[in-house]
């Protein structure tokens, strides 16, 4: 029988709360797996048999202590290895916002399991050790939270009890990030030096480190403003079903359900469908719950529109003065995912929010070297967890933003048709940026 937690929130006080999607990253052994269990614990999400099972699993693995990795480390194989190897996902809450965290992984042929579980990201942690200071994955996970456009970064400077609280050791490796940060698009950067592995600065303030005046990690994941991060100015809504009556009694119900991935959605609002080009009027906006007023990311909804028009899925609505671009040929930072290179001439099949379409790759621009930020404009291929600069051309036209402007309808994924496994995502940029 499982005992639950007796602080854990009801669903109906879930009801309304605000999201914060969050990832970790850092180099083998700077504690993300810990720091997610801490958090767990320190929260009261962990069942009292979950937590038993752990203390179980340290005392047999020959530990001192309740080794917390073993929370979020699910898979077997990275309970005998100590290492996390896929993206672990885990869901908790306060009273004041609900969370989901992607736990990834530190090695570097786990890049791939990065960039999936960051992808979707509203905020990264970073952690480093405080022993060790940057390293080159450090650097190569900032890097890539950048690339991705996660608006917020925090580095939490890990393991402080193993440097005896070291304010100075802070301050050294807090300046080197913000010298590194200068090459980077994320703007917003938060410090926070922790201890893990005994709580401190994680939930509660440390006693141990007075010379702190900073918050908790767990009071600026639960405050910090995310809402002005969604693009709410350019109106995106890519139809992914044609709901059609279902009875006599609705025979005249006529409704386009789907994802809003940009801008605000209002009854009586203009409105463009691409490709058509047809124009017409929102009549009503439905949800589960019943209709709505106003629609926004990442609210499901389904639009009726006023008159007889035909929309199918892929198609995209939006504001007759604020088209996306739409084309055929395509310029993206792409990341690779599989073993077999990525080169010119390949054909894969594209899955663009509801649209998928064929796309020949006719060139690769550049392969980067994150860790170095190096362009190897010599390179012809991108192998396996690989980040460059791709030309691709689509059999049929996208509807598209850049990926700094709208990370919805700014992304992609390649698929091999061969197979049907993913093997690549992208981010799409404007022809003429030199990136």
């Amino acid at each position: 029988m499982t005992t639950a937690p007796t602080d854990l929130l009801s669903s109906a006080d879930l009801q309304g709360m605000d999201l914060l999607r969050f990832s970790t990253a850092g180099s083998v052994d700077d504690g993300k797996s810990t720091l997610i269990g801490r958090l767990l614990l320190d929260t009261k999400q962990i069942f009292a048999d979950q937590l038993e099972h752990v203390e179980e699993a340290s005392r047999r693995q020959g530990f001192g202590r309740t080794e917390l990795a073993l929370l979020t480390d699910g898979l077997r194989a990275e309970r005998e290895q100590g290492i996390t190897i896929d993206v672990a996902y885990r869901y908790f809450a306060t009273p004041r916002r609900k969370f989901i965290i992607a736990d990834t992984p530190g090695h570097v042929q786990y890049t791939r399991n990065m960039v999936t579980g960051a992808s979707t990201a509203n905020l990264a942690v970073v952690l480093v050790d405080a022993r060790n200071g940057l390293t080159e994955q450090s650097r190569r996970h900032a890097f890539l939270s950048s690339l991705l456009r996660i608006p917020h970064l925090v580095v939490c400077v890990n393991k402080m009890d193993l440097v005896d609280w070291s304010e100075s050791r802070y301050e050294e490796i807090r300046s080197e990030f913000a010298r590194f940060a200068t090459k980077l698009e994320t703007t917003d950067i938060s410090f926070i030096p922790i201890s893990a592995l005994h709580g401190d600065n994680v939930v509660d303030s440390s006693q141990n480190m007075p010379w702190y005046g900073g918050t908790p990690l767990l009071y600026h994941l639960e405050h910090v403003h995310i809402a002005s991060d969604r693009n709410l100015v350019d109106v995106r809504f890519p139809v992914q079903w044609v709901v059609r009556p279902q009875s006599d009694t609705h025979h005249d119900y006529r409704g386009y359900a789907g994802t809003v991935s940009g801008g605000v959605l209002k009854p009586g609002d203009d409105v463009m469908v691409l490709p058509s080009g047809l124009e017409s009027t929102i009549a009503s906006i439905d949800t589960f719950d019943g209709p709505v007023d106003e629609a926004f990311p990442p609210m499901s909804v389904t639009l009726r529109l006023a008159g007889d028009i035909d929309l199918s899925r892929g198609d995209m609505v939006c504001r007759p003065n604020n088209q996306p671009t739409v084309g055929q040929d395509l310029e993206a930072m792409v990341s690779w995912m599989v073993d077999r290179p990525l080169g010119e001439r390949t054909m894969l099949a594209l899955k663009h929010t509801t649209r998928t379409v064929r796309a020949l790759v006719s060139d690769v621009r550049y392969r980067l070297d994150v860790n170095t930020l190096h362009r190897d404009e010599d390179a012809t291929t991108l192998g396996l967890n690989d980040i460059g600069r791709v030309r691709m051309r689509a059999t049929s036209p996208l509807f598209y933003d850049p990926y700094t402007r709208n990370r919805m309808t700014g992304s992609f994924i390649l698929i091999d048709e061969a197979t049907n496994n993913t093997v690549g995502a992208g981010m799409l940029l404007e022809p003429s940026v030199a990136l």
